[in-house]
């Protein structure tokens, strides 16, 4: 029997097409997937089934351009072209853009650094018939200077608790976002959150936060007093899931005897064909 391998994945796909990415047990019928059509996809490339590791969950609507994904397989199948070999099985909608070998003790989620996700705003009057799932429409005009001031005071160390949703079930909601800048040429307004790990809808909330800024329903200090006020009343609203991007996870250097994969977003510019118009 051939010894077993860990191969990486880095893929890419559209959170519309799929009831996010971690299959569950018990979900009612309906769309699938990500992890789902991954499984299936190696299963009949390999001829056996494999258990699939992931940096992270994503929601249904929420889309991906760097999901990193490892398994363990004996197949012959040199790791880099499991690519194009699960390609050819997989659905529409999802799309492995790399795979190579890795350490046997690399894991996804606990070996990152970092992970990247992108918000993305069309703020113009008029809605987009092409981004109406790859974008959340803010019709009214956004005050970005307030929202940049607003982000300012979010970066660091700090207890986000106001801007995770319940379900999490993570053990501490203290987290250090290295980075939460605002991108893109008008009419389009990307969020970018850079940070050493998110809580349950954290992204979203962030931006949901910095557009109430925009809008003026609230002060960038009274944004940044929810840090310490997780109970203010109103809770900071949660932007919806289609304009949201997992842009990539970023590991340590590569390690003597393995490689790591690399992030997912070579350019550091969201890989989205409604992105520039």
């Amino acid at each position: 029997m051939r010894p077993q391998r860990r191969v990486a994945l880095v893929v890419e796909y559209d959170g519309t097409c799929f009831s996010g990415f971690q299959a569950q047990r018990g979900r009612p019928g309906g769309r699938g997937t990500v992890q789902g059509a991954l499984a299936a996809a190696i299963e009949r490339a390999t001829g056996t089934a494999a258990r699939l590791v992931a940096a992270g969950r994503t929601d249904s609507g929420v889309h991906a351009l760097g999901q990193v994904v490892c398994f363990d397989t004996s197949s012959r199948i040199p790791p880099e072209r499991f690519a194009p070999a699960l390609n050819r099985h997989l659905p529409e909608g999802v799309v492995v853009r790399r795979s190579h070998e890795v350490e046997g003790s690399f894991h996804p989620r606990f070996g990152a650094v970092s992970k990247e996700y992108r918000y993305v705003i069309l703020n113009r009057p008029e809605p987009s018939a092409l981004a109406r799932r790859r974008a959340w429409w803010v019709p009214e005009r956004l005050d970005r200077e307030a929202m940049a001031e607003a982000a300012s005071k979010l970066t660091g160390v700090h207890d986000f608790a106001a801007f995770a949703s319940t379900g999490s079930s993570a053990r501490t909601t203290v987290r250090t976002l290295h980075r939460l800048d605002l991108a893109g040429t008008p009419p389009w307004l990307v969020v970018v959150a850079e940070a050493d790990g998110f809580l349950y809808r954290m992204v979203r909330r962030l931006a949901g936060g910095l557009v109430e800024v925009g809008l003026g329903r609230m002060r960038p200090e009274g944004l940044e007093l929810r840090l310490s006020r997780p109970d203010l009343r109103p809770p900071v609203p949660t932007a919806p899931p289609w304009g949201l991007y997992l842009t990539c996870v970023r590991y340590p250097p590569e390690r003597p005897g393995g490689r790591e994969p690399r992030d997912g977003s070579e350019s550091g510019v969201l890989i989205d064909p409604v992105a520039g118009m």
